[in-house]
């Protein structure tokens, strides 16, 4: 059984690959602050030994670990962002992860982060990240004069984009792994593979009223979009846009999609709700049109879109809607079987801040693992 710990831990992607690859792990500390996040974490992991909020207080276990995964905020690193870095104090934990480095001495570590950390200020953050974890050698060439408080590892970094892994999401992230300068410091990418699971095969075959966009709530994107005209994706699409932490607040199409709701099906229990939810609509003259009826005495499920069925919404079977905090895990793919407790938005916010468990699968499953340390 190995030892792993995690920083930034968030809903546990690095324990789904884990889960994954049937890998037995001593779960020595995980550590995250936000709130909901833990309490998703607990729900599905069981709650760690040590699981403390704060990085600054999170103690430093003096057996090494076997693996330790740390995913600092990436906000102070953000193309979006105001591009701040280092001089951002979120830019900082990098160095709290590096001291846990240099103190805890774990055979392998692996850094995530957003793209945008390779330009942060002309290159010079992320050369300054290699520097310090990288005092061996980086992507195989060796380091003749170690950066003075370098930590004595053999480095792999490389940009991981999802959907050249398939999973069907647009989403690059930087990657660092880290060998300690042990007998076998020796690490392979994953081949990148051609994606055969497309955007549709991750859709859920029922769907809830509320994630539908009214004429007029489409009209508001339209009209809150800055620079692009608001272009949601396709159901039949390769792949959707990256997922983001704020991707059910913001104006982008990261979470919509255009779709023939013919073939989705509202669960009976979202019926009244929906009558009631159109009646207010149709109040500002933006009512879907809601027909129904009973067969034999009982309500059937209410089927959105096309002729020929029960309980239909008849106007435009084209409508816009938004993924569901569901589809959205899907597309960091984890499992059904992990599951929440919050509310949507919370949900849409720690699928968005979560990193892509089979990139993370495929970097432990070059780990030699059962290797004597």
């Amino acid at each position: 059984m190995i030892k792993v710990g995690s920083d930034f831990s968030g809903v546990g992607a690095f324990n789904q690959a884990l889960i994954r690859l049937g890998i037995e792990y001593n779960e020595v500390f995980a550590c995250d602050m936000d709130k909901y996040a833990r309490e998703t974490f607990i729900h599905n992991y069981g709650e760690p030994k040590y699981y403390p909020k704060n990085v600054y207080e999170r103690q430093i276990p003096k057996e090494s670990l076997d693996i330790y995964v740390s995913s600092p905020p990436c906000q102070s690193f953000s193309l979006a962002g105001k591009r701040l870095g280092k001089e951002d104090k979120r830019g900082v934990l990098f160095f709290n992860s590096h001291q846990f480095i240099k103190t805890n001495k774990p055979r392998y570590f692996i850094f995530e982060n957003v793209k945008g950390l390779l330009s942060d200020d002309n290159g010079n953050t992320f050369k300054e990240w290699i520097n310090m974890l990288g005092g061996k050698s980086v992507n195989g060439l060796p380091v003749l004069f170690p950066y003075e408080d370098s930590v004595p590892y053999h480095i792999y970094y490389k940009v991981m984009n999802a959907k050249k892994h398939g999973v069907p999401q647009n989403r690059e992230r930087v990657f660092i792994v880290g060998i300690r300068d042990d007998k076998d410091n020796h690490f392979r990418w994953a081949k990148e593979e051609h994606l055969t699971k497309r955007l549709k095969d991750v859709l859920e075959n029922e769907i809830c009223y509320k994630y539908l966009v009214t004429e007029e709530g489409v009209k508001n994107l339209n009209k809150n979009q800055k620079y692009n005209k608001f272009n949601p994706l396709d159901e039949n699409s390769e792949s959707t846009n990256t997922i983001t932490a704020r991707c059910n607040k913001i104006s982008n199409d990261n979470t919509f999609i255009k779709v023939d709701l013919s073939k989705y099906y509202i669960s009976k229990t979202s019926v009244e709700k929906l009558i009631d939810y159109d009646k207010r609509q149709k109040q500002k003259g933006n009512g879907f049109g809601v027909k129904f009826h009973n067969v034999n005495g009982v309500m059937s499920s209410l089927k959105v879109g096309g002729g020929g069925c029960d309980d239909l919404i008849k106007k435009n079977t084209d409508k816009i809607r938004r993924l569901t905090p569901r589809e959205c895990f899907r597309l960091m793919d984890f499992p059904d079987t992990f599951t929440w407790t919050c509310s949507d938005s919370q949900a849409y916010k720690q699928a968005g801040n979560s990193i892509v468990v089979r990139c993370l699968e495929l970097i432990i499953k070059e780990f030699k693992l059962n290797a004597t340390m």
